[in-house]
């Protein structure tokens, strides 16, 4: 009987090799994980020296505008509750089930605050995101000439419009997605 041989095709080291990176670029996130400030500080600095990119070579402001765009999509997405309660609510009155709410008295349920987008993947997303961008900025086919302060006007609009929706929603439905300022218990 004959004993098949291990394919020896160039995409069998080209798969060895990437999922020698892979491993290794995996241990390196995980590693990162317990260390979020340094984590954000890193981004922060990134994002600074890619708006400075941006500014200095006053062009691709297509890709920053873009950029801008899915950095708030990413942090409505961490501001959210990963079960919206207007949603939960609104399936609770369609079926004419009035428990679908939030807890509102003593002895109902506690739920606590999960988010849709938790913290690590928003650093990481963000992170690639601004990595992306500075890529893009180095590639003239992303030059595009735009009047840039129409940009600049139209995205603040679009952040103060959707994050007074989000804070209208944090209110009715009574969450704060930040954990600082609240009580602790069991810590001695």
């Amino acid at each position: 009987m004959d004993v098949p041989e291990p394919d020896q095709s160039p995409f069998t080291a080209v798969t060895a090799h990437t999922s020698k990176f892979t491993r290794k670029f995996q241990a390196y996130l995980d590693a990162s994980t317990p260390y979020a400030v340094y984590r954000w500080i890193g981004t922060g600095v990134f994002l600074a020296i890619f708006f400075l990119r941006i500014v200095l070579s006053q062009g691709w402001y297509i890709v920053a505008y873009t950029l801008g765009i899915y950095l708030l999509n990413l942090f409505l997405a961490f501001l959210t509750p990963k079960f919206d309660p207007s949603l939960t609510q609104d399936e609770g009155l369609e079926d004419g089930d009035a428990s679908a709410s939030l807890p509102t008295k003593q002895d109902e349920e506690f739920r606590p605050f999960i988010r849709r987008l938790p913290e690590f993947k928003f650093w990481y997303d963000a992170t690639r995101a601004i990595t992306i961008a500075f890529v893009c900025s180095w590639l003239s086919v992303f030059d595009i000439p735009v009047f840039w302060p129409v940009l600049v006007v139209y995205w603040i609009v679009l952040f103060v419009l959707t994050m007074r929706r989000q804070i209208q929603h944090m209110i009715k439905y009574r969450y704060v997605p930040f954990s600082f300022g609240k009580t602790r218990y069991g810590r001695s």
